[in-house]
Parts: structure tokens; C-alpha cells; sequence
């Protein structure tokens, strides 16, 4: 009937064909074909091991975003900074990484401090780490506790020794804040003073070159540089700069067995005018002629290392 016709008509898909279809489509060909390795557990979706990392994962970006942590990378920096009893929050390790004695040390150490050790996976680490060379292990650090710079007087005094006091002018490359962090627990320096305004901070980059250091020597902030210099010469401390045009070369430096602040501009502007007003000398490096200024950082190594051995001799006598 023609009622019957249009009614089976209508129930026909639009496009499909009367009968049978002749063919697969290509689909158990396809079935056939082998899906590679099976991807490990951390790396398929849906499984536990995948949603825990991720959890892990959005967790330490949630902390990271609120500027509250920073993730030192690398199994060296790692390693040094928990045997240094820096404050740490949390060691991540990649899945399946190589492990070698540094990082079952790191491992070690963390658990007997009571540090989380946390798996995460590599991608999620790269992420984390911002790309840094993290070799599977990253450590979480909390805020740096800056000192007050009237701590560094008090850490000298403590020692009985002249004051030795390292004040940076300018220095915004986090990675010279901590090789000058370094320089000065190295030669026996008191702590290091940084400018409240246009100066690198504590971060995990400044960790990382201060091998740990930063965890044994107090690095304070002053509110306003020049003052606090002023400060300190009033108790009793000599004030001397490092300046290309500077009083006197290194080699004339009498003043190294005196209560001393080492001061270091940025490279290339050096100190500022009311930081070098505020000096009661300024010393220049011997160096050979046609090499052009050293960073901050090597400046106050050399410094230190010449005052550190002015102290040695004196103390000899």
C-alpha cells in the first residue's frame, strides 16, 4: 500500500542504502593493527597513578601562582641545599628517573627532615620546573626569611672577629645575588645586605647558585641602602666600594683587618652616586689592560679572597 511505502520510507535514514552493507570500511584491518607500547601508568588517562600525579601537579601550580613557593632544580643544587638544612616543603621526583647516590641522598635527607617526597611525572615537572634542567629532582622551597640589618651586627659580634658585611647596589641578576651569597660564607663574611628597590631576591635561580649557602648566612634588606650604610659607619664600620675610577687599588687596601662593608654595584653602572658619597673609600681591581669590568659577583669574590687573606696574615702575626 502506498501508506505503508511512505511510513517505511520515513523510517529510512537519509542516505542509507536498502539491504546489507558489503565491506568493513576498512575497520577490522584497522583492528588488526598493533597500538604500540602501553604507555605508563602515570601517562594513561583515567588511571590512578595518572590522576594522582595531576593532582600533585595543580596543586604545586596553585601554590607556585600565589608567588608562596619556588622549585629549586637540578640533583646538585637539590642535594647541597638539603644537606644545608634549607627549609623545604616538599621534593618531587620524576617517575622513572635514573636514580644515582645524589638522589638517594635527597631522598634520604628529605624523609628524615619529614619533607614530602612527591612522583610526579617528567612532562609535569618540566612544567613546573619552567624548563629548568632539573634531572628528575626539584626541590620546594618556602618564602625566604629576609634578616633585619641590624642581624648582621649582632652575627658579628657574636664571633668576636671584625665585622664583615658584603651590601650590594643595584645587583638585579638573581644569579650573581647568589654567587655573591656564596663568595661570602666562603671567606667568613657576616651576611649580605640587599637594597629594598632594584635588587634581585631570593629566588629559587639564587638558591640554586648559592649551593645552599643562603641557609647559613642571614641576607637582609634595607629600606633605604644609604641610610643603612650610614648606619653602620656610626657603629663603627668602614665603608668601602668597589669603583672602576675608583681611591685606591685592591692591592692598597689597608682597611681589610677593619670592621668592613664590602660594597658591589650592578655591572656596567656600578654604584650609584649617594651609595658612593656614603663610602669612605673606594677600591678598584688590578686587571689587564684592553678586559673589560667584572661582574658583580667575581668583584666581591676577589675582594672577599684579599680581605680573607689580609685577616690570615694579621692573624699571624
Amino acid at each position: 500500500m502506498a501508506g505503508n511505502s511512505q511510513r517505511k520510507g520515513a523510517m529510512r535514514k537519509p542516505g542509507s542504502k536498502k539491504g546489507a552493507v558489503v565491506g568493513s570500511g576498512g575497520q577490522r584491518r584497522r583492528g588488526l593493527e598493533g597500538k604500540g607500547p602501553t604507555p605508563k601508568a602515570e601517562n594513561r588517562p583515567g588511571h590512578v597513578a595518572n590522576r594522582r600525579a595531576g593532582a600533585i601537579a595543580k596543586r604545586a601550580a596553585k601554590t607556585q601562582d600565589k608567588g608562596a613557593n619556588e622549585l629549586v632544580a637540578g640533583r646538585n643544587p637539590v642535594v647541597e641545599l638539603l644537606r644545608a638544612h634549607a627549609p623545604a616543603t616538599g621534593l618531587y621526583v620524576a617517575i622513572g628517573i635514573e636514580p644515582d647516590d645524589r638522589v638517594a641522598e635527597s631522598v634520604r635527607l628529605a624523609a628524615d627532615r619529614g619533607i614530602s617526597v612527591l612522583e610526579v611525572s617528567r612532562p609535569e615537572l618540566d612544567r613546573l620546573t619552567a624548563g629548568a634542567m632539573h634531572q628528575g629532582l626539584a626541590l620546594q622551597v618556602p618564602p625566604f626569611e629576609y634578616a633585619h640589618p641590624d642581624d648582621l651586627l649582632e652575627a658579628a659580634r657574636a664571633t668576636g672577629e671584625p665585622a664583615l658585611i658584603v651590601a650590594l647596589d643595584g645587583v638585579t641578576d638573581p644569579r650573581n645575588l647568589g654567587a655573591v651569597i656564596r663568595s661570602a660564607a666562603a671567606f667568613g663574611a657576616n651576611g649580605v645586605l640587599l637594597p629594598q628597590r632594584r635588587s634581585a631576591g631570593m629566588t629559587a635561580v639564587a638558591w640554586r647558585t648559592s649551593a645552599g649557602t643562603a641557609a647559613k648566612l642571614p641576607v637582609a634588606v634595607a629600606t633605604n641602602l644609604t641610610r643603612q650604610l650610614r648606619a653602620y659607619a656610626e657603629a663603627g664600620l668602614m665603608i668601602v666600594g668597589l669603583d672602576a675610577d675608583a681611591t685606591m687599588d685592591l692591592d692598597n687596601l689597608h682597611l681589610a683587618t677593619s670592621p668592613l662593608v664590602v660594597v658591589a654595584g650592578s655591572e656596567g653602572r656600578g654604584l650609584t652616586r649617594l651609595v658612593r658619597e656614603a663610602c669612605d673609600a673606594t677600591v678598584a681591581i688590578p686587571m689587564a689592560a684592553g678586559v673589560e669590568s667584572l661582574n658583580a659577583s667575581v668583584a666581591a669574590g676577589v675582594v672577599l679572597a684579599e680581605v680573607a687573606r689580609q685577616r690570615r696574615a694579621a692573624g699571624r702575626v
